[in-house]
């Protein structure tokens, strides 16, 4: 009797102590999703209103007043289509490039027959941890390789990522060995393996590291600003630097020759900037979880 007043008290004390943990756990999820919550309001509360809300003080989270003049003038100014078209390139084109990579790159190293694969793979995580710094990397893009005021410029300096190589290895080691073997039997090279097996099994984790690759090259500006000298040739990323930090908002009023707030037209090109992202985001969430905890369980 006594052994099962103990085993009671026990599983109370479980259910207790699982009890506090939710409520910790669901508290800090909460706490965590108004914060990232919150700042979107505002930006998104403020690029819709007129000079009265925008000039008062405090949080602006839901609109009271609508005014969409910041995004008329955003629309109307070409630099910003101009820049919106060339992020659309240069993320199409860097993405599939470094998915190509990726698998061209992480394959071999996840074959146990690769000679020398343990200093392959040190070499490649060696470059995680060092690298040649940023007066070398612009010497080579702009001096050796002339590639400065060209696409390549910001593609080919971030194709790959170390981390992501090792991602995607991992993941084609969860692969059995026996659909290879199989495959050899019938006649199958390793370049057959790979595109008509390995790669159709490996939709989870191309598809999360095509949206790592997509967040990148969609946010990315500073090698725009170091490579390229024609404005034609500016991405999104660094027009909206330019407006924001540089006041280059007197520049986009001129141009369509009406005044509009500058916090208003601020935020409005801020949120055409990150709709695409939002949008594509729900897509791929689907494979993002998946492809991770896949590609990070075999070390």
């Amino acid at each position: 009797m006594t052994k099962i007043i103990n085993v009671r008290k026990k599983r109370r004390k479980r259910k207790l102590s699982n009890v506090l943990f939710d409520i910790f756990l669901y508290t800090f999820l909460i706490l965590v999703a108004t914060v990232t919550l919150v700042p979107f309001l505002q930006v998104l509360t403020i690029s819709m209103s007129p000079q009265s809300v925008v000039a008062k003080s405090g949080l602006h989270l839901i609109p009271t007043k609508f005014d969409f003049s910041g995004y008329e003038k955003v629309f109307h100014y070409p630099l910003v289509w101009t820049a919106y078209l060339n992020t659309i390139i240069r993320a199409a084109l860097g993405t599939g490039l470094s998915v190509l990579l990726y698998i061209i790159g992480a394959y071999p190293l996840s074959k146990k027959y690769l000679p020398h694969k343990k200093a392959w793979t040190l070499f490649v995580i060696f470059t995680m941890y060092f690298s040649g710094g940023l007066i070398p990397s612009y010497l080579l893009i702009n001096n050796w390789l002339h590639l400065s005021n060209t696409i390549f410029a910001l593609i080919l300096p971030g194709a790959m990522s170390a981390y992501t190589v090792i991602i995607m290895r991992n993941f084609f080691e969860s692969i059995p060995d026996s659909l290879e073997e199989s495959a050899k039997l019938d006649g199958a090279n390793d370049v057959t393996i790979l595109f008509r097996i390995m790669v159709p099994l490996s939709k989870a984790s191309i598809a999360t590291i095509a949206l790592w690759s997509i967040v990148y090259h969609w946010n990315e500006w500073f090698n725009c600003m170091l490579y390229m000298k024609d404005e034609d040739k500016y991405v999104l990323q660094y027009v909206l630097r330019k407006i924001l930090l540089d006041g280059q908002t007197q520049d986009i009023n001129m141009a369509t020759n009406v005044v509009v707030n500058t916090e208003t037209m601020k935020m409005a090109t801020l949120v055409v900037s990150i709709l695409p992202i939002i949008m594509l985001y729900p897509f791929l969430q689907k494979y993002f979880a998946k492809g991770v905890m896949v590609g990070s369980v075999k070390g």
